[in-house]
């Protein structure tokens, strides 16, 4: 069987002709595909050294005097009492400085995360960003069939139209949660789904230490053992149960990728006001020492596995109690998360465009683009949910994902800088044209014209009379269009027959061996 990690792609030309194959063919040229985003502006310093060193001194107090608790998973206890730590029963107590030095000690700064087309590896850290589609929701939502329970359609759907937008770098992992499947054996089906029909990165099984060897299994039948044990080529995400708790769930598949070299984002979640003090001072306290407690672990595990510190950090209504997206305190959250991050010296994963709103409308790209810009000035190093997300989380859009789509192109667009290069500062253009004309008809503007400008794939420009002569179409109604056009021009990326051969009888092997369940 054929391990090597390079798999042959089966190109098929997308349909051209009439204004939309012109425009398909001018947004192809104006938007050339990038692995990921390799940011030139500055990040965006909320916190001075004071209020840092608050921040931490305040997290320190918190794991010595509170410590964190440890649920259903012996194994955990006795790595930390081997360490050094207090433990008594399942809460851990450390002393201040203990985590950040092992984690500074062996942790990575960044690594690669392979995929199995290596013109889509990614880098993680430094000046990088990945951004990842939507994560979890157990719905979906289209203008056409409206908002329903996922189905493993629904998430092939989405697999192939996340690989058809050009400015996602990631396939993700559970982009819809499909419940007509058993809920103990879907994720192998969601694997097969993302390694079958994208070739970028894809995520593993998030939820207990089976379904995390499951992954590992199948990436080592896609990649051969040998380059998974020496490369990243999954991305695992370990939520603590905020306050101060991680649950043998978490905890679980955090072990199994930390043994085999994969990637785990120690990601506290947390709704301020619920789950963590209602300010956001009291709120990165608890977020950094949750972070650094659940990093030292998967160094002590294994030195030099590759880890991020993650934040999931927003707030509620205070009358409702229910999740709120895109407000202030969540966006001073994350920029000071961004920094904390640096100074322990790991990448940083956090969130996208969340929303709470019901469909795609102004609410929710007013949400969406708050959150991924506060994100992007923190400087993230992974951005899960980047498209998608309406509800809170419950649901997955169809058209809020092309729409969110343009969204991530226009931030690409804005942190790729100003470019200085000859060309750009146009010097012979503007002695040709001269005073008192115009540069509609120069030759450096047609020679431009097709690149100068980011080319909106959402938004319409045209007069009053195109636009109404072309239906009237609002935002939702053109993105339902282009989401369906999408996955009528989806080009599959092929799969080696052996390998596909060999993860289907991986699969069917490992869902005979045990009864269906309806819960996890």
């Amino acid at each position: 069987m054929n391990t090597d990690a390079t798999i042959t792609t089966e190109a098929h030309a997308p349909r051209t002709g009439g204004r939309a194959g012109r425009q398909g063919q001018r947004m192809a040229q104006q938007a050339p595909r990038r692995p990921y985003i390799s940011r030139r502006i500055g990040t965006f310093n909320i916190l001075d050294e004071e209020g840092l060193s608050l921040i931490e001194a305040n997290a320190d107090r918190l794991l010595k005097e509170i410590g964190m608790e440890f649920h259903d998973d012996p194994e955990i206890l006795d790595i930390f009492r081997e360490a050094g730590a207090d433990v008594q029963g399942t809460r851990v107590r450390f002393e201040p400085g203990m985590c950040r030095k092992i984690i500074r000690a062996t942790a990575p700064s960044q690594f690669r995360q392979h995929a199995r087309n290596p013109a889509n590896t990614v880098m993680i850290g430094g000046d990088n960003t990945v951004l990842c589609p939507s994560w979890g929701p157990p719905f979906v939502h289209d203008l056409d069939r409206g908002r329903r329970y996922a189905t493993i359609g629904d998430f092939r759907d989405l697999v192939k139209i996340h690989q058809m937008i050009p400015h996602l770098h990631h396939s993700g992992g559970v982009v819809c949660e499909p419940v007509d499947l058993p809920a103990n054996k879907r994720h192998l089906d969601m694997l097969y789904t993302h390694i079958r029909h994208s070739d970028r990165p894809f995520m593993g099984a998030f939820i207990g230490s089976k379904r995390a060897q499951d992954a590992v299994d199948m990436a080592k039948i896609v990649f051969g053992e040998e380059f998974v044990t020496n490369n990243a080529v999954l991305y695992n995400v370990s939520n603590t149960n905020a306050p101060l708790v991680l649950d043998a769930n978490m905890s679980g598949s955090l072990k199994v990728y930390a043994r085999n070299n994969q990637p785990v984002a120690c990601t506290p979640w947390t709704l301020a006001g619920a789950m963590s003090p209602c300010t956001v001072a009291g709120t990165l306290a608890q977020v950094l020492a949750e972070a650094l407690a659940s990093l030292s672990l998967v160094q002590l595990i294994n030195p030099g596995a590759p880890c991020l510190m993650g934040s999931f950090a927003s707030t509620i209504s205070m009358q409702s109690g229910a999740p709120t997206f895109g407000t202030p305190e969540a966006g001073k959250m994350v920029l000071a998360c961004g920094q904390l991050a640096r100074r322990v010296g790991v990448p940083f994963h956090t969130v996208g465009s969340l929303s709470a709103s019901k469909l795609p409308d102004a609410q929710a790209e007013q949400e969406a683009t708050w959150g991924i810009l506060m994100s992007m000035f923190a400087g993230a190093n992974v951005i899960n949910h980047a498209t998608g997300w309406l509800e809170g989380g419950l649901v997955t859009g169809f058209e809020k994902t092309v729409i969110d789509a343009d969204l991530c192109g226009k931030v690409a667009s804005l942190f790729e800088g100003i470019d200085l290069s000859a060309n750009a500062q146009a010097m012979e253009a503007i002695e040709a044209v001269g005073p008192g004309s115009h540069f509609l008809g120069s030759a450096h503007t047609q020679s431009n014209f097709l690149s100068a400008f980011y080319r909106s794939t959402s938004s319409d420009n045209n007069s009053f009379e195109q636009w109404n002569e072309d239906g009237r179409l609002d935002a939702a109604q053109r993105a339902n269009r282009q989401w369906k056009r999408l996955l009528d021009e989806y080009q599959d990326p092929g799969l080696d027959p052996a390998i596909d051969e060999a993860l289907q009888a991986f699969i069917a092997a490992r869902k005979a061996s045990e009864p269906d369940q309806a819960y996890f």
